[in-house]
């Protein structure tokens, strides 16, 4: 059963909030007086190798899709 913090995608697919990790880091591009001082990026990532929320149907398709990212 999905937690309030997971997101349901479809009968095969939940990504459960503990799969998901995000690192704070500084962003590219003009920022003024904040550039290069504060982490103002979000890096989300998703392993779905290991996630548990996935059927074997849609993980291999993810990884399909993620090629060597994965």
């Amino acid at each position: 059963m999905a937690s309030d913090d997971d997101i349901i995608i479809s009968g095969e697919a939940v990504i459960r909030a503990g799969d998901l990790h995000e690192d704070f880091i500084r962003s590219s591009g003009p920022g003024g007086q904040n550039v290069n001082k504060v982490a103002t990026a979000v890096q989300l990532r998703f392993d779905a190798a290991n996630a548990s929320g996935l059927s074997e149907r849609v993980r291999a398709r993810a990884i399909k899709l993620a090629g060597q990212r994965a």
